[in-house]
């Protein structure tokens, strides 16, 4: 078990070595790590601006000690490339057995899908999870991906790292006395207690098993709206992980790495990490024993040396012309900003069912807006604050005329919208589904507004239109378009003239509109006024004779075909005039 222990590293010669080493491994093998974020460069640290996934003062793994190998200097064959290599390429290190690289890979996916906005790599994981276990000891998990035997650290008791007392009775890490960090991913078990995921879908929470635990990891990472592809993001997830700065240099070191490119290998013949960290001095030494079985008690600093410090002034004498120094109020200490909860930490926004948005001008829309807010452990997070806002220039509106409106989510996690009102403008718009402040989700749905439609379109005379050659029609053809016997504006008709009742068959000659030039047009697209009524524009013949067709359609409605005759004018026969008798 010692070779395989991870400790926090030794302030001081170690820790300078260590950072030292990494810094020199990326720069032999030119690795495209990402900056430390400013903050990140010295030091153990807390998570920055207070959101920190985990226990106030332990992190995911209760700052647990932790394997120290750095990436070698030659990198993988595929610089640039985070896609697998062939399974006989690369280097060894570079090779992730292949149910620990399917878990990786699969709680990258579902993180992307519940929570898209934090951008979890699964290098990321694959490289938290060399420094932790590395790679479940080589990949030493059966056909569902647990270890045969549980992973864990050492008795967090305080002796050279963090002092976690029982938090679990010894369910996961066999010790009812301290906690321990538990499995592949090293979770202390009150943290397991609150992140603990079943991706493998068995009914089970297992830290033990690979793909439980890598879940876990992801969602962790990202807690606090964390963007991962923002480099001082993804420092702040990693010492949220264990709050030291060389451990951020180590896993970086091995993210950029695994970003190289990797490849899949047989699970149990990972390679398996040598150097374990070295403990961290204890914070307080005990006081060693005295004969006669009692403690000494600290000695005491001795006498300075004459001259060494100079006395302290008395008070001023009344009237010599000096003054006491004023003393300095303490500043008082800020409370510490509270850390929310995953429960209480809002991790997506997804659609909860919203079908096509499209109705008609004037008209409801039929399908309401819905979405569904999940917190940063997937799970449905009900009393949120969902704004949802309508941008278009197509007139539509909330019921009420509100273009803004708020709905708090449901135990389900769902808020909808009210009925949208489309309208009197075609188009498209856009309707916005906001929610979070921090770091906001938001989600968009496109929606569109058409013209109105009628269930009836007639002529209102039945004239008969006639013109001669080269003139125009004297009588105007007027139609109106009704919807359940109700006046329907706003319906867009389309005129043709065509040969056949069908339509089949267009003109390129006979009757004929007029477009703005004067040049001859049989097509014209049209739209009924506030009345339901539509006037065509003057008609004309040219100089073919013949019977001719205008076809009126519009949506949802059978064509109204009207007859044209293009004729000469009758000739009347001179009267005969009789001739007087001789």
């Amino acid at each position: 078990m010692a070779a395989h222990i991870r400790r926090r590293l030794r302030k001081g010669a170690t820790t300078t070595a260590v950072a030292a080493a990494a810094v020199a491994a990326l720069a032999a093998s030119q690795a495209p790590a990402a900056p430390l974020a400013e903050g990140a460069t010295g030091g153990d640290q807390q998570t920055a601006g207070g959101e920190t996934g985990g226990p106030e003062d332990g992190a995911a793994t209760g700052n647990s000690p932790y394997y120290t190998d750095l990436p070698p200097l030659v990198t993988p064959d595929r610089p640039g490339s985070s896609s697998n290599l062939p399974a006989a390429t690369g280097s060894a290190e570079a090779g992730i057995p292949a149910s620990v690289l399917a878990a990786y890979k699969q709680a990258e996916r579902t993180v992307g899908t519940t929570d898209p906005a934090c951008r979890l790599p699964w290098q990321l994981l694959a490289a938290i999870g060399k420094v932790e276990s590395g790679q479940a000891r080589g990949g030493q998990v059966d056909a569902n991906g647990t270890t045969p035997t549980p992973i864990l650290g050492p008795a967090l008791n305080g002796q050279g790292f963090a002092l976690i007392k029982d938090t679990d009775g010894g369910a996961y890490d066999g010790d009812a006395v301290h906690d321990r960090a538990v499995g592949p991913m090293q979770f202390i078990p009150s943290t397991w207690a609150t992140w603990g995921q079943d991706a493998n879908g068995d009914g089970r929470k297992d830290p033990n098993n690979i793909h439980d635990a890598a879940l876990a990891a992801g969602r962790y990472l990202c807690a606090g709206g964390r963007n991962l592809a923002v480099a001082a993001d993804l420092d702040r997830a990693v010492l949220s992980y264990n709050q030291s700065t060389e451990y951020l240099r180590t896993v970086r070191s091995w993210f950029a790495y695994y970003q190289r490119g990797t490849h899949e290998v047989p699970d149990g013949s990972g390679v398996l990490p040598t150097a374990p960290s070295t403990p961290s001095p204890s914070p307080s030494p005990t006081p060693s024993p005295t004969p006669g079985g009692t403690t000494s008690p600290t000695p005491s600093p001795g006498p300075s040396k004459p001259g060494a410090t100079k006395p302290t002034p008395g008070p001023s004498k009344p009237g010599d012309g000096t003054t006491s120094p004023t003393p300095t109020p303490p500043r008082p200490t800020p409370p510490p900003r509270p850390t929310p909860s995953p429960a209480d930490t809002l991790g997506s926004l997804e659609n909860a069912g919203t079908g096509p948005l499209t109705a008609t001008a004037g008209g409801t829309f039929d399908e309401r807006v819905s979405v569904r807010a999940r917190n940063a452990l997937g799970a449905p997070m009900a009393q949120l604050p969902v704004t949802f806002t309508v941008t278009g220039t197509t007139g539509t509106l909330f019921g009420g005329g509100k273009k803004t409106v708020t709905v708090i989510s449901k135990a389900d996690g769902t808020a909808t919208a009210p009925a949208l009102k489309a309208g009197e403008k075609t188009g498209e718009f856009t309707v916005t589904a906001t929610a979070g402040t921090t770091r906001p989700r938001t989600l968009t749905y496109a929606a569109s507004v058409t013209a109105r439609q009628a269930d009836k379109i007639v002529r209102t005379d039945e004239k008969a239109l006639v013109a001669a050659p080269g003139e125009k029609f004297a009588d105007a053809v007027i139609v109106k378009a009704t919807h359940k016997g109700v006046a329907a504006p706003g319906v867009a008709v389309t005129a043709t003239m065509v040969k056949d009742s069908l339509g089949l068959i267009d003109n390129d000659k006979g009757p004929y509109f007029k477009d703005a030039a004067g040049k001859p047009l049989r097509t014209l697209d049209l739209t009924t006024g506030a009345d339901g009524l539509l006037q065509l524009p003057e008609i004309f013949a040219d100089e073919n004779p013949g019977t001719y067709k205008l076809r009126l359609t519009t949506e949802g409605v059978g064509p109204v075909v009207i007859e044209l005759t293009v004729q000469a004018p009758e000739e009347t026969a001179p009267e005969e005039t009789e001739t007087p008798a001789a």
